[in-house]
């Protein structure tokens, strides 16, 4: 089953300052004709694979999503948030902090953001 996603607008502004990170190194790249990539752009291939995997199944073994009670449902707080992993065994490994709604078959990014 797949899941329409739904960002809340901080976790969308995170998402685009990343791509926009990550165009800007890409650009800088090329103009100095450097094959590696940056972590930037690292980053955001990072968080984008997490988004889409929560898209096709928010229960994908590499997301290892569990629940998360520090931050409250923006929908209920009665129902529950759960974390993600962008990045694992990496020093402010980034997480995508999510919840399922606000209608049947979506899921709302509520944060991208380092592990606090």
């Amino acid at each position: 089953m797949n899941f329409s996603i739904v960002f809340v607008n901080p976790a969308e502004e995170t998402y685009q300052d990343l791509e926009a990170a990550a165009k800007k190194a890409f650009e800088n790249r090329g103009k100095k004709k450097i094959k590696k990539s940056s972590k930037q752009e690292g980053l955001f291939k990072q968080a984008h694979k997490t988004i889409s995997l929560l898209e096709q199944n928010p229960k994908h073994p590499s997301l290892n999503t569990h629940e998360y009670d520090s931050i409250p449902n923006p929908y209920d707080p009665a129902k529950k948030v759960f974390e993600a992993y962008v990045q694992n065994n990496t020093p402010g490994a980034y997480r995508v902090f999510w919840c399922y709604g606000p209608n049947k078959n979506q899921i709302t990014i509520i944060a991208i953001t380092p592990h606090p």
